[in-house]
């Protein structure tokens, strides 16, 4: 990985340190860093007009294969200019050899990216969040030291070959079993919010395959609503597998009474086939360690009561 070229098509950077901490971060590691100017724009709450951010984009085909293009930050944005991005000119560059990553918002982008082309994308870290991390009272974190092997190992040998350890207990029919298909998935806000639209992969290019979820914000109801929509909507009965990474940074209630994220997925696991796993632990969301996965890749899964192996190559 030789060059970084940054792009900022959600929201505004919400703090100007955490973009500058993580360009530097990024250079002292050897990295240049491309279009560093794009972490200052700011309109409302976006990082620049629909058409800057648009028009960013959309020179990502201009761009050669030696360039890992990363996202400042998600929020919410990429929706409003999903019509005009020119979906096959970046698809040539990515299957040139383009690397493209981002996560949360940016879900949309590599959705509607791998619906329209079938390109392979990176679910993985993004400028403000892992690598310009900081504390409460403002001062940077290191980079996490998970994230970064994967980062790497993803971008410079295009593998991934993760082992978790975690007790598994949504497994369905067996404590045990393997299966394999075309990894994809994401934010779950955005997944549902595409549901019903051109920018969501059909059933025939999801179809038997691995589907991650993850999302930040959301109380294990919301949580619950989005996974029945996607259930009743028969994506997650299409799937070989279901895994659920970090859901984070949400608050419960006294009128919850018991009520939690594993009661969300205990009532999907009761009307979910149980011949469909649901395997939980996945090192991905809005948290520190995380895994890059390649969306839209083939990949395995192997799992049992104490934990799972997901492995792909692209």
């Amino acid at each position: 990985m030789r060059r970084i070229h940054l792009i900022a098509p959600s929201g505004a950077s919400l703090d100007a340190r955490s973009s500058l901490a993580g360009i530097d971060w990024l250079k002292q590691q050897g990295i240049a860093v491309r279009n560093e100017a794009c972490v200052n724009r700011v309109e409302q709450r976006f990082a620049g007009t629909d058409v800057e951010r648009l028009t960013e984009i959309n020179q990502l085909q201009n761009l050669t294969p030696d360039n890992l293009v990363m996202a400042m930050r998600g929020g919410y944005g990429i929706h409003r200019l999903l019509p005009d991005i020119e979906w096959n000119a970046i698809a040539k560059a990515v299957k040139s050899g383009l690397q493209i990553c981002g996560h949360s918002d940016f879900t949309v982008f590599q959705l509607g990216l791998f619906a329209k082309t079938g390109a392979i994308t990176l679910a993985g870290p993004m400028l403000n969040y892992d690598f310009g991390p900081r504390d409460e009272q403002g001062h940077s974190i290191t980079p996490d030291a998970f994230m970064w092997k994967h980062f790497q190992i993803a971008v410079q040998e295009r593998q991934l070959d993760c082992q978790v350890d975690a007790a598994q207990t949504y497994l369905g029919k067996s404590d045990f079993g393997s299966s394999s298909g075309i990894l994809w998935g994401g934010n779950l806000t955005v997944l549902a919010c595409l549901l019903g639209t051109p920018y969501m992969p059909s059933p025939g290019q999801t179809q038997k395959g691995i589907l991650f979820l993850e999302d930040v914000n959301e109380h294990p109801y919301r949580v619950e609503r989005m996974l029945m929509q996607l259930l009743d909507a028969g994506i997650l009965g299409n799937q070989n597998a279901i895994l659920l990474g970090g859901f984070s940074a949400y608050r419960l209630y006294d009128n919850d009474r018991g009520y939690k994220l594993e009661s969300a997925i205990e009532a999907i696991r009761a009307r979910l086939s149980v011949d469909i796993p649901i395997v939980t632990g996945l090192p991905f969301g809005h948290q520190p360690d995380k895994l890059t996965l390649p969306v839209g890749a083939n990949a395995n899964l192997s799992y049992n009561s104490e934990g799972f192996t997901l492995q792909s190559r692209w």
